[in-house]
């Protein structure tokens, strides 16, 4: 039977066990819908009771553009070199080790977001409180086995591969620039210039995965 996101409610509440914090990873190229499915997933496992799942983005790890000017790679923003993926790598390994039991010695952790409209990461923005038993994260590179983005698949329960229609993520992700300032124009030839180049490097991870999300399971754009 095909997948459906049922499926996938069923298999995130099972991941936390004997007491210890789970970390589910979302991955996928640009577009394919990884916030939105973390997200749904989120409000849907905490539904009106108190939350035990939290939400953290890879996206809060990217470089400022200051430090991407500094380096000559802010043309390839969004590339696997233009984010702190050694410090991404960290914060899971702590979140894996951080009791998820505040009367266990639990304490918040706080990770960094990232501001769509400005296009920086924001230091200390997502909270995860100790009664955290689950964590969503999210991101194109947590497959990649380069660098110290390496270091990031072990620190992982499971990694799901999200992998929508291709014309639909790019219709998503010109969209998605266009509101966030871009011209029409300049929104496509990004798409199918950096962003590409970026959407080919992780599409060759999918193999890694340990479940492919089609299109069928994926929820609704709000």
């Amino acid at each position: 039977m095909p997948l459906t996101f049922d499926d996938l409610l069923t298999r995130a509440r099972s991941l936390p066990e004997g007491g210890r914090r789970a970390i589910l990873g979302i991955a996928g190229s640009p577009g394919a819908g990884k916030s939105t499915l973390a997200e749904r997933l989120v409000r849907e496992l905490n539904g009106t009771g108190a939350p035990w799942v939290a939400h953290v983005p890879m996206d809060g790890f990217h470089l400022a553009d200051a430090e991407l000017d500094r380096l000559g790679r802010r043309d390839r923003k969004g590339a696997p070199d233009t984010f702190d993926a050694a410090g991404y790598a960290a914060l899971l390994g702590r979140l894996r080790e951080e009791p998820a039991d505040e009367g266990a010695g639990g304490e918040t952790v706080y990770a960094p977001g990232f501001e769509r409209v400005l296009e920086q990461p924001i230091a200390g923005a997502v909270p995860v409180p100790a009664s955290a038993r689950l964590v969503v994260t999210e991101g194109n590179y947590l497959l990649l086995e380069t660098g110290a983005w390496a270091r990031v698949r072990s620190r992982l329960d499971e990694v799901w591969f999200c992998e929508p229609a291709e014309t639909e993520r790019v219709r998503r992700l010109v969209a998605r620039h266009e509101r966030f300032g871009k011209s029409h124009e300049d929104a496509v030839a990004w798409v199918l210039g950096t962003d590409q180049r970026n959407a080919d490097l992780v599409a060759a991870t999918r193999d890694r995965a340990d479940l492919v999300v089609p299109a069928g399971a994926m929820p609704d754009r709000p």
